[in-house]
């Protein structure tokens, strides 16, 4: 005796999949942190020339925020982690 395979009906699901969106560090602005400290910092951490870590710095003084770096979720992480040792507000957030 054979048994004859069951078959299962499968409920038909659209599967609406997110692209990997990359992830940016976002340093705020603070009342503690001077402007050049801030400059020198992006260069420091991020390696930028001294024109692109000033205009951030600005950003972030007149804007309030500033993007600084864009990239995989742990690797904002760890930029995060890196910038508060350098005494900045930053956090990350998946870019939108």
């Amino acid at each position: 005796m054979t048994t004859a395979p069951v078959e299962l009906e499968r409920p038909e699901t659209e599967e609406h999949v997110r692209p990997d969106l990359p992830w940016v560090t976002i340093v705020w602005n603070d009342p503690i942190n001077l402007m050049s400290y801030v400059t020198y910092v992006f260069q420091a951490v991020f390696g930028y020339s001294k024109r692109k870590a000033h205009a951030l710095m600005l950003d972030v003084h007149h804007k309030g925020r500033a993007v600084v770096s864009s990239g995989t979720r742990e690797e904002m992480e760890r930029d995060v982690s890196i910038l508060h040792e350098y005494g900045l507000w930053a956090t990350l957030q998946q870019d939108t």
